[in-house]
C-alpha cells in the first residue's frame, strides 16, 4: 500500500535524523534521490517529507533539499523506549504526553528559574505563557490574540465562574441542550438563569437562536459533548451574525479542538469576530493531562479592559512552575510535535 511506504520513508529518515546520522542543518538528499533509491515515486517521498516538516524534524522549501532542523538537546520527541512512561490523555486512543518531555521540561524550568519560582505573582497569568500562547494561537490557529488580552485559570470550570463575575448575573445565559452537564450546573451555582438551546445536525437549530431572549450564548463549536456535533463554517456564521444582532457575548468553549486534522477544519469563532462579540476559552486537560488544572480564556480585543478591570482582584490561582512549564512546552516545539504526531497516527487508524 502506498500509505504503507511512505510510513516506512518517515521513520526511517526519522530514525536517521535522531540518531544523529543527518545531523541539524545538514541537507537531506533530494526527493528524486529518495525517490530512486527507495523504489517509491516522488509523492511518496512528499508525504513522508510533509510529515517531518510538519512535525519539526526538518524544514522543506520549494526546489531546495530539505535541511534538518531538528536538535536533540531542545527538549522535544521522546525517544522510544521513554514513550512507553507516557500518559494516555485520551481514553481508547493513542493520544498521549510523552512524561519524559515534561520531566525533561520542568527540570529546565527549575534550573532556569530557581527560587524566583516561590516570589512571582501575577493577577492575569506568567507573561511569559500569555506571550507563549499569543504565538501559539497566531500559529496554529490564525487568531489575533493579544497577550494582554489572556487570562490564565485553573481549569475551565474556573473560568465558567469568572465569566459570570464579568458579564454578571442578570443575563441569561443560552447553552447546548444536550451539552456538556457540568456547565449547566455551575452556571446554576452561579445563580444566572439559563436557556437550553435545542441542537440540530450541525450545532443549534437557528429556530432556536430567534427565540432565546438570552444575551450570553455558550457553545462548544468543535465535537460537542455529547452529540459529537461539529458547527460547520456556514453555523459559525450564524453565531456570530445573531451575537451582532443581539449585542451580544458568545462563549466558545474550544475544548480538545487541537486535535481536529487541520485540513479542512473551521475557523474559531474568535477568529472571525475578535473585537467585541467572541470570548475564547481552551484548557491543557487534553493536550497535557488531567493533572494539569491550567486553562485560559481570550477576551475580545476591543472590551478586553473593561472586563479584566471587573476582575482585578484575582490572583492568579495555577502555580507559577506549571505556568512556566507549559510556556516552554510551546516555546520550544514539545506541544506541537506531540499533536501532529497524534495527528499522524488518527489519520492511519481512519
Amino acid at each position: 500500500m502506498e500509505e504503507k511506504k511512505y510510513e516506512v520513508l518517515y521513520e526511517k529518515l526519522r530514525k536517521q535524523i535522531t540518531e544523529g546520522i543527518y545531523p541539524y542543518g545538514s541537507k537531506l538528499k533530494s526527493k528524486r534521490v529518495l525517490a530512486e533509491e527507495n523504489n517509491m515515486s516522488l509523492v511518496t517521498v512528499e508525504h513522508a517529507l510533509n510529515l517531518l516538516n510538519d512535525e519539526g524534524y526538518i524544514q522543506s522549501k520549494e526546489r531546495q533539499a530539505s535541511t534538518v532542523i531538528f536538535r536533540p538537546d531542545d527538549f522535544l520527541m521522546p525517544r522510544a523506549e521513554e514513550e512507553r512512561g507516557a500518559v494516555q490523555i485520551l481514553s481508547g486512543s493513542e493520544t498521549m504526553f510523552p512524561f519524559s518531555a515534561l520531566a525533561r521540561t520542568a527540570r529546565h524550568v527549575l534550573s532556569m528559574h530557581g527560587q524566583d519560582l516561590l516570589g512571582r505573582k501575577e493577577t492575569w497569568g506568567c507573561i511569559e505563557l500569555r506571550e507563549a500562547l499569543s504565538r501559539y494561537m497566531a500559529r496554529s490557529r490564525s487568531m489575533p490574540a493579544a497577550a494582554d488580552a489572556i487570562v490564565i485559570g485553573s481549569g475551565s470550570e474556573d473560568l465558567y465562574g469568572l465569566i459570570v463575575q464579568i458579564l454578571g448575573r442578570s443575563r441569561i445565559y443560552a447553552i447546548e441542550n444536550p451539552g456538556y452537564e457540568k456547565i449547566r450546573k455551575i452556571y446554576r451555582s452561579q445563580s444566572v438563569r439559563i436557556d437550553p438551546l435545542t441542537m440540530g445536525a450541525h450545532g443549534i437549530l437557528d429556530s432556536e437562536l430567534r427565540r432565546t431572549p438570552a444575551s450570553v450564548l455558550h457553545v462548544t463549536p468543535f465535537t460537542s459533548y455529547p452529540t459529537g456535533i461539529t458547527a460547520d463554517a456556514s453555523k459559525r456564521s450564524t453565531y456570530i451574525e445573531w451575537a451582532r444582532n443581539h449585542h451580544a457575548i458568545i462563549i466558545e468553549d474550544d475544548y480538545a479542538s487541537e486535535f481536529a486534522d487541520h485540513f479542512g477544519y473551521e475557523s474559531t469563532l474568535y477568529a472571525m469576530e475578535p473585537g467585541e462579540h467572541v470570548l475564547y476559552i481552551n484548557s491543557f486537560t487534553k493536550t497535557i493531562g488531567h493533572g494539569l488544572r491550567l486553562s485560559y480564556m481570550i477576551l475580545p480585543e476591543n472590551r478586553k479592559e473593561e472586563m479584566k478591570e471587573k476582575i482585578a482582584y484575582r490572583s492568579c490561582p495555577v502555580s507559577v512552575f506549571d505556568q512556566l512549564t507549559v510556556a516552554e512546552l510551546l516555546e520550544n516545539g514539545t506541544f506541537e510535535r506531540n499533536l501532529n504526531r497524534i495527528k499522524r497516527k488518527q489519520r492511519r487508524n481512519i
